[in-house]
């Protein structure tokens, strides 16, 4: 590999390299780390070179490199995820994409930028014609929209557009190929999910083009409930209001404010608090759904003075996992999905059942038009084998767990790979040297 790695280094001179152990190392890893079971897995597990191109000519002639001399490419972006999406099996070369930071054009109703941007870079610039992205991970300060395609899956505003992977949610995609000659691919439309989601193993995105949502004036709030179960009650309503517009419905037991220590004076002792997201406008219907529902409304934040401190967008998704741990680096997560048609009482059966060793945490969300809670919750970890009873007992009642403590992708949430997505591989990927090892389907070989 050392042959290799310097005739690579050599063939990419002008383009930004990073060689430092210490460096390489560090842009090697996401957050992995917070599952128990992956971190001895993937321990020690690094790339040899970082490359960071600075537009799509440095990625076409990086990836006829790493073709030409068979080594793998992992393809980086904030390094945000959870699964170990960017993290090497196989070293070789890490691509962070972080320097292609150019929003390219901005339109009512759609932008076209550069896949290192980041989600609230783009916000900031489409809000000065009344436009913003339909959804965002908690992260999304940090996260890059290609990092987020290729690794996410939904997230704050996902109760109005439902997920990433919807129809309609991804306009279109540019792709560079990892062949003797290299291309640049433009997939539109219903072409976008042969990469959607894919944890970089068939294409470097280089170009996004995603649809925007009306830029309304949100208000943040905090509800709390004497029962958890009048608070999921309470945000279903809220969901299934469709005149009421809202980009969050986070639901926490009353064991969780424990670790929101910037919010806990508004979270009296043993409440169950809704964080809400919501449009000015809908606020007027707000009393009247907390009152229905026995409810408090403790804290209200005004549009106007949104960006300025608290923002409750950082305390919800998987950013309740992060704080959580900040505290307790002894708690991990589940990602669940309940069934329509009986996702409250599962809910409800779930809390009773595992006491505060799974703390019920629901975020709502629009599933082929209808709302249906998801749950991140928070585990209070012992064991491998306690973990993966936990997540049994869930399958067995129905609950579909997309289980986030695998770094392959058909184990995870989705059990197997779009036959689209592998045929797409195929063509773009012949060595199989993309981000290798992260599927069962295609397996790497290291090639003198």
């Amino acid at each position: 590999m050392t042959t290799k790695l310097d005739a690579l280094i050599n063939s990419l001179e002008g383009i930004e390299t990073i060689t430092d152990s210490t460096q390489v190392a560090k842009l090697s890893q996401d957050y992995h780390s917070f599952s128990p079971v992956l971190v001895p897995k993937l321990e020690g597990k690094v790339g040899d070179i970082v490359v960071r191109p600075a537009n799509e000519a440095e990625v076409l002639k990086v990836a006829a490199a790493c073709a030409k001399h068979r080594v793998p490419v992992t393809v980086r972006g904030a390094g945000t995820g959870n699964y170990g999406q960017c993290v090497p099996l196989h070293g070789g070369v890490i691509l962070d994409m972080t320097r292609m930071q150019e929003i390219l054009w901005v339109k009512p109703g759609v932008a076209r930028v550069e896949a290192g941007v980041k989600l609230a870079a783009i916000d900031k610039k489409t809000r000065e014609i009344g436009w913003e992205i339909r959804m965002a991970p908690s992260t999304y300060r940090t996260a890059t929209i290609g990092g987020f395609i290729a690794g996410g899956s939904g997230g704050i505003g996902s109760i109005q557009y439902g997920l990433l992977g919807d129809r309609g949610n991804i306009l279109a995609l540019r792709v560079v190929t990892v062949e003797d000659e290299p291309r640049a691919i433009e997939l539109r439309g219903d072409d976008v999910q042969k990469v959607n989601h894919a944890w970089g193993i068939n294409g470097i995105i280089t170009e996004v083009e995603m649809p925007l949502a009306p830029a309304y004036p949100w208000a943040e709030v905090i509800v709390t409930f004497d029962e958890l179960m009048a608070a999921a009650k309470f945000g279903q309503a809220l969901g299934n209001a469709d005149g009421m517009i809202k980009k969050l419905i986070s639901v926490f037991a009353s064991s969780i404010p424990q670790y929101f220590h910037a919010l806990q004076e508004y979270i009296p002792e043993g409440t169950h608090p809704v964080f809400l997201i919501i449009s000015e406008p809908s606020l007027e219907f707000l009393p009247g759904l907390v009152q229905q529902y026995g409810g408090q409304i403790t804290y209200k934040k005004p549009a106007e003075e949104a960006g300025k401190g608290i923002h409750l967008g950082e305390f919800c998704w998987n950013h309740t996992t992060l704080l959580a741990r900040s505290v307790d680096t002894a708690i991990t997560y589940l990602q669940s999905m309940f069934p329509r048609d009986s996702s409250l009482q599962l809910v409800e059966q779930m809390y009773h059942h595992f006491g505060d060793e799974v703390m019920m945490h629901l975020e709502f969300f629009r599933v082929n038009g209808a709302v249906v809670p998801g749950a991140l919750q928070l585990v209070r970890y012992t064991t491998e084998e306690r973990l993966n009873e936990i997540i049994r007992y869930h399958e067995e009642q129905g609950v579909s767990i997309a289980n986030p403590h695998t770094y392959i992708i058909e184990d995870g949430g989705r059990k197997f790979i779009d036959p689209e997505q592998l045929k797409f591989k195929e063509i773009v990927d012949p060595y199989r040297l993309m981000n290798p090892g992260k599927s069962k389907v295609f397996q790497f070989q290291i090639q003198n």
